[in-house]
């Protein structure tokens, strides 16, 4: 058992949070740095990296997981069954893997339409297809009815990392430039005006897209990558937290520089949303040394998914890790993790 004084937050609140939270927030955040890492703790592990980074017979190897719990099953712009093959290969692709292989694990509530699910795993293998992936091992167990939600989904997988790449949070400089490949907040939204039957006069498609070939043509461009992080659960602000953390950094950027579109905005202003933690499943960020910045936005611009791809900003020296943006006046704040969950069951 972990002793009580070593825990940022009490053993005692450990359930409650793990009941009101789901994840990406900073009581999460708390929960896996203070029972879960510390427990695990390795090497590995602690390189906080979007997957482990193994090395066998002279190759090196990314292993990630990750499990798909979203309400509701389909969505505009993709499904759980695309988003369980695409969110393990994005991770893949952060650890400048290639992804190969994968497993897939189904929990299915006992009463689970046979025609839902077998739409589920057409998207499933059209998405593994797409990417090149084959889904080789896999698991399924049925719960009873009404504790089960329908369908989960655990996918894990394994990517081979070609030889002279080198990304982690750890490599990130000072004097790096901070990219982001497109604009934010969309799957978040597009989730929540669904769940909720509200109509913003407009469909907001989720930005749900495979990153592993965009990623392979910033790494073939021999751009001494540093780091790689994918804008899920937390959205840019979680993610940038996460990589100033593990870094022990101070990353810096700009308001106005964020790509936000108007409908995307339109609704966090009446939801009460900040665009800068809403969930994504097809944008990212990249470190890389300021003088190949240029570069590799000219490689993200042209794929569809990285047309706004854009710097937003840059690592600076300082005392300790945080996250500073300057607003389109000049003030300056701190981006901190959001202390909870704007939207559960997004991912």
């Amino acid at each position: 058992m972990i002793p009580e004084e070593s825990c940022p937050i009490p053993i005692s609140d450990y359930p409650e949070i793990t009941m009101a939270h789901g994840g990406g927030g900073k009581l999460m955040h708390d929960l896996i740095s203070g029972m879960m890492r510390r427990v695990f703790s390795n090497p590995l592990l602690d390189a906080q990296h979007d997957g482990a980074v193994l090395r066998t017979d002279g190759r090196r190897l990314a292993f990630a997981t990750d499990s798909h719990v979203i309400t509701p099953l389909f969505f505009p712009g993709g499904d759980i069954g695309y988003l369980s093959v695409y969110g393990t290969v994005n991770d893949l692709a952060m650890c400048g893997a290639e992804p190969e292989w994968l497993s897939a694990s189904f929990i299915l509530e006992e009463g689970f339409p046979m025609e839902t699910l077998w739409r589920v795993v057409q998207s499933m293998g059209e998405a593994a297809e797409r990417t090149g992936v084959s889904i080789v091992t896999g698991d399924t167990k049925v719960v009873e009815r009404g504790k089960g939600d329908g369908i989960y989904i655990n996918t894990a997988g394994v990517g081979v990392i070609p030889d002279g790449v080198d990304i982690s949070p750890s490599r990130v400089r000072e004097g790096d430039s901070v990219i982001i490949s497109g604009d934010i907040g969309r799957h978040g939204i597009a989730i929540m005006a669904v769940r909720e039957g509200i109509d913003f006069q407009t469909v907001i498609k989720s930005d749900l897209a495979p990153l592993d070939r965009i990623v392979s043509e910033l790494l073939e461009a021999d751009l001494d990558i540093h780091c790689l992080r994918d804008l899920t659960r937390g959205g840019l602000a979680s993610g940038l937290n996460e990589i100033a953390s593990a870094g022990k950094v101070s990353i810096n950027i700009k308001e106005c520089l964020i790509p936000v579109r108007d409908d995307v905005l339109g609704a966090c202003e009446i939801l009460g949303f900040d665009p800068l933690y809403i969930a994504n499943e097809g944008r990212f960020v990249v470190f890389l040394p300021s003088e190949n910045a240029g570069k590799a936005v000219d490689i993200l611009q042209k794929h569809v998914d990285g047309r706004q791809a854009i710097i937003i900003g840059h690592v600076a020296e300082a005392s300790y890790a945080d996250v500073i943006m300057k607003s389109s006046i000049g003030a300056e704040r701190i981006v901190d993790m959001i202390s909870g969950e704007q939207l559960p069951r997004i991912c």
